[in-house]
């Protein structure tokens, strides 16, 4: 059979995935200029109309034809009830194949992604003559990640240079799937929840927090206490950092808090919860950094409390016993620990390097449920 023929109709009954038609061209159009969709994929820009109907009815009926591009358009019903177009999905090559996909600004945060992800790894797993499909995105692509991650892929982290877009060679976070995978999370995000303190709140970092970063990650202090900050701290660091930060909350290891003024929502700290994949499962380790214009008004102990509360509540993180640690020589981060209801159990002789390249006592804390 010839396309469309030869394109198979799949539902779950909430997400069809079925070959493209020319209703779709003006959505598709939509899709491509959108600049979330700019930012994050290689789509040719400017686009144009042409350049919409070329990979609907040139590239993805000549992929069906030859196996090379499996391509369908997405789907669901909208708020006014209506069945439109929501998207693209494609699988590529065989038997080792990749997944592609983007969707129309008015499908976003509905969970079509990935329903429709799942119908065409289905399908290529078992009708298809896939093996295995490899999903890579932009590092820093946190709707790509968040539909990898709850469809059943393996995160195995990033991947340097791997994509070449636009004349960049970039570094992109990878992930896999084979068949016989459950496609469903295989670990728990762990979720930035917002909390509230009585002068705080502790919520996700945003792209207009990197400026208060690097200055927090420059102060001199910071640079003596964190040897392993970079040199010099910069935007693109900083950006990196909160890359870092998604990926290790979507395979479960650290939960990590902007600490916020709550009635101006200025930065004014970091606090995190690490090690959640350590030997012990039900275990955790804090650590924080407060900016230079928030130090020594109590707002650290005050963020540290709140977070203590939620991670040892079986209804938040469900930890057993935190530990915290801080340099012997740390006068503000010792007296955190301490009013924040740590306990000292110990000290590590010469356990903790300074920015000097000089060793410090590393003194242990700890707090149990």
């Amino acid at each position: 059979m010839r396309w469309p023929l030869n394109v198979p109709v799949l539902s779950d009954g909430v997400v069809t995935i079925r070959a493209h038609v020319p209703d779709d061209i003006d959505a598709m159009l939509e899709m491509a200029v959108d600049p979330v969709m700019v930012r994050w994929t290689g789509i040719p820009t400017p686009h144009q109309r042409s350049m919409s109907e070329q990979f609907a009815f040139t590239i993805i009926p000549r992929g069906w034809e030859d196996g090379s591009h499996r391509g369908w358009a997405i789907e669901a019903t909208d708020d006014a009830g209506r069945s439109r177009f929501a998207g693209n999905v494609d699988i590529r090559q065989r038997p080792i194949a990749d997944i592609g996909f983007a969707l129309h600004p008015w499908a976003r945060g509905r969970g079509i992604m990935a329903r429709a992800v799942r119908l065409a790894v289905d399908w290529a797993l078992t009708e298809g003559g896939v093996e295995i499909v490899h999903w890579r995105s932009h590092v820093g692509n946190e709707a790509s990640l968040r539909v990898a991650h709850s469809t059943g892929f393996t995160l195995h982290g990033t991947t340097p240079g791997m994509l070449h877009e636009r004349g960049q060679v970039i570094d992109a976070w990878t992930g896999s799937i084979r068949f016989g995978d459950a496609p469903f999370p295989r670990t728990s995000w762990a979720e930035s929840v917002v909390l509230e303190s009585e002068r705080l709140r502790l919520r996700p970092f945003t792209e207009a927090d990197v400026p208060r970063i690097v200055e927090a990650c420059s102060d001199p202090i910071a640079r003596h206490f964190l040897a392993g900050l970079p040199r010099p701290y910069t935007p693109a660091t900083a950006r990196s950092w909160l890359h870092d930060n998604l990926w290790q909350a979507a395979i479960g290891a650290k939960v990590t808090w902007a600490v916020a003024d709550r009635q101006t929502d200025e930065l004014v700290g970091n606090i995190a919860v690490m090690d959640l994949l350590g030997i012990n499962p039900d275990h955790g380790e804090i650590g924080y950094w407060m900016h230079p214009d928030a130090r020594g008004r109590g707002l650290m102990t005050e963020a540290c409390r709140t977070v203590i509360g939620h991670a040892l509540d079986p209804d938040g993180l469900d930890r057993r016993r935190l530990v915290l640690y801080a340099a012997a020589d740390n006068p503000a981060s010792n007296a955190v620990a301490v009013a924040a209801g740590y306990t000292h159990y110990g000290t590590q002789r010469a356990a903790e390097r300074l920015g000097d390249g000089s060793y410090d006592d590393l003194r242990g804390y700890e707090i149990l449920r």
